[in-house]
């Protein structure tokens, strides 16, 4: 009999019990209250630390390039694990992964602020500890970001990381001023101690937490396969490939703003760390801004429309920056870049966030931060370089211009509308039963399906397969093919591979709900007497049979009918 996941299906009918009231707001729950507040302490700490590391590089009379090298130490680590690290989210459990984490970071901000406090820093040891503390970083944010979903349910989890973005630009606002603080009066060691002690809270509200976990029923993926899963997913979901990609874009012009402030607050408003905190903090209350107006924005505007207007507010706020001539002038400006920089890079998460399913949600968020701090990270090193040759100014303007092309590109590839998808697990297959015992291990196996298709359905059948052939290999599908047979026009066989008979079950569980249309379109062209046939088989090689030598015939029957002997 064909498993209902390898064969289109009826809907099922609806529950017989009515569902619990779903919150309207995050707030209403209290772990994200706690996380929250916890997770905006850590912030605080983490700016005023990057305050400290910033200018502690200004004051080792480092060049420009290695001034904006601080800024690209703390993303570039982000792009080099965040698949590696999402791919640990999906299989371990979140909450342990960002205590991990957070107890790394901590380590480290201990260990930067005694050798600041020891007086043995240099450029690049400095460059060192920003790079782990950004290696914590790329560790914690994939955990973090899946483990919203986890905490509300998906239809507040555009508002959750909305006020997540709004948490950490509050941080951001207030953050670089206190640094600024704590840097003029005790020294950069003090913010490095400081950032330190941010990260107590966020650990004893992880410790406490204990999610409810569905059973797991499948054994975990290896982290190779489940890297290669999440890079098979994005590829194959058209939507998360052009975030992925805008993000980069947006990445690469967006970062010349933090990276190059030390600079503009040194060399085109001619103030100290103090002033350099302001500059930050300005930049932090124009996020704020930009969070608080991110709802009423998406219910008026496509996700396209909103990344279009922050791109060119990201642009005009760097041009003035580049331009002003007095800091009452550049404070707004900077205020008008963190509006931008908060709207778009929200937009980009909730985008990706509502487009991949839970068992794959991790490594999506790792991806659209490799995307995006990639290009973090490549332009600040690039606009690093052009300011140490051409300017400051020259620099930020170069950067307004990257950006409004960014902006441009929309009408390209534009940012898909964020459609709240059913993409919970459709729920319906059960491992069939076999003839032949199998073993997880067992295969490769080769699935085919039969389909009846009457000559004046083909064409539609066409376009409905070309579908189905996407989300087969999306799931871990390989060799997809579809065949007519010459003999009996109406006879069209779908046929793949997966590796092992483990492969073919997770295939199959991986369907979501979503996809229930297409399998139902199939269903619906289908014209046989009787469901779709399905034929489960388990590939045999006779090259690796023992032929060339003299062996029992009993040997060589176990070898054709043993399932779990390697081939």
């Amino acid at each position: 009999m064909p498993s209902v996941a390898d064969t289109p299906s009826q809907a099922s009918p609806p529950p017989a019990d009515t569902p619990p009231a779903m919150p309207t707001s995050p707030w209403a729950l209290p772990i994200f209250r706690a996380v929250w507040l916890a997770s905006m302490a850590s912030n605080f700490g983490g700016l005023i630390q990057s305050v400290g590391a910033s200018w502690m590089m200004t004051s080792l009379d480092a060049s420009p390039q290695m001034i904006a090298l601080v800024q690209a130490s703390t993303t570039l680590p982000i792009m080099l694990l965040s698949l590696w690290a999402g791919a640990v989210a999906d299989n371990l459990d979140r909450p342990w992964v960002m205590l991990s984490a957070q107890g790394f970071m901590l380590t480290v901000s201990i260990v930067l602020a005694a050798c600041a406090w020891g007086g043995v820093l240099t450029p690049w040891l400095l460059l060192g500890f920003t790079f782990l503390i950004g290696c914590g970083t790329a560790i914690n944010n994939p955990a973090w970001q899946a483990s919203v979903g986890d905490m509300v349910p998906r239809s507040v989890l555009p508002t959750a990381v909305a006020l997540n973005s709004m948490g950490f630009n509050i941080a951001r606002s207030l953050g670089p001023a206190i640094g600024g603080v704590i840097v003029g009066t005790f020294g950069a060691a003090a913010a490095f101690l400081t950032n330190a002690f941010s990260y107590v809270a966020l650990i004893v509200v992880l410790a406490r937490w204990r999610p409810a976990r569905p059973p797991r029923l499948l054994p975990r993926e290896k982290l190779g396969m489940a890297m290669e899963a999440g890079l098979r997913y994005v590829a194959l979901s058209p939507g998360i490939r052009r975030v992925l990609f805008r993000a980069c874009v947006f990445g690469l012009a967006a970062s010349a703003v933090p990276a190059l402030m030390p600079l503009v607050a040194r060399d085109l408003v001619g103030g100290g760390p103090f002033v350099y905190g302001l500059l930050l903090g300005a930049f932090g209350v124009g996020a704020v801004g930009g969070a608080l107006s991110s709802t009423r924005l998406r219910q008026r505007l496509s996700a396209e429309w909103i990344v279009r207007v922050a791109s060119m507010g990201l642009a005009a706020g760097a041009a003035g920056a580049a331009l002003s001539p007095t800091l009452v002038l550049t404070l707004p400006c900077l205020a008008l870049a963190g509006a931008g920089w908060v709207l778009a890079l929200s937009t980009f998460n909730v985008t990706v966030q509502i487009s991949a399913p839970r068992w794959v949600v991790a490594r999506a968020l790792a991806l659209y931060q490799m995307a995006a701090f990639g290009g973090m990270a490549a332009g600040s090193w690039i606009f690093g370089g052009l300011a140490g040759d051409h300017g400051v100014a020259t620099a930020l303007l170069a950067a307004a211009a990257v950006q409004l092309g960014g902006a441009l590109l929309g009408f390209l590839l534009p940012v898909p509308r964020m459609q709240m998808l059913d993409l919970d697990p459709l729920g319906r297959f059960q491992e069939p039963e076999t003839a032949v015992p199998v073993e997880p291990r067992t295969g490769p196996v080769v699935v085919t399906i039969e389909y009846r298709i009457a000559p004046e359905r083909v064409v539609a059948f066409l376009h409905v397969m070309t579908e189905r052939r996407r989300i087969r290999r999306r799931d871990g599908a390989k060799h997809w093919t579809l065949l007519r047979d010459l003999g009996e026009p109406d006879l069209w066989i779908e046929r793949y591979h997966v590796a092992t008979w483990l492969d073919y079950v997770r295939h199959n569980q991986r369907r979501t709900k979503a996809d229930v249309d297409n399998s139902d379109a199939i269903l619906a062209l289908h014209s046989g007497p009787e469901r779709p046939r399905v034929h489960r088989m388990i590939e045999r090689q006779t090259s690796t049979l023992p032929w060339s030598r003299h062996v029992d015939p009993r040997e060589m029957t176990d070898a054709l009918t043993d399932p779990t002997r390697s081939t």
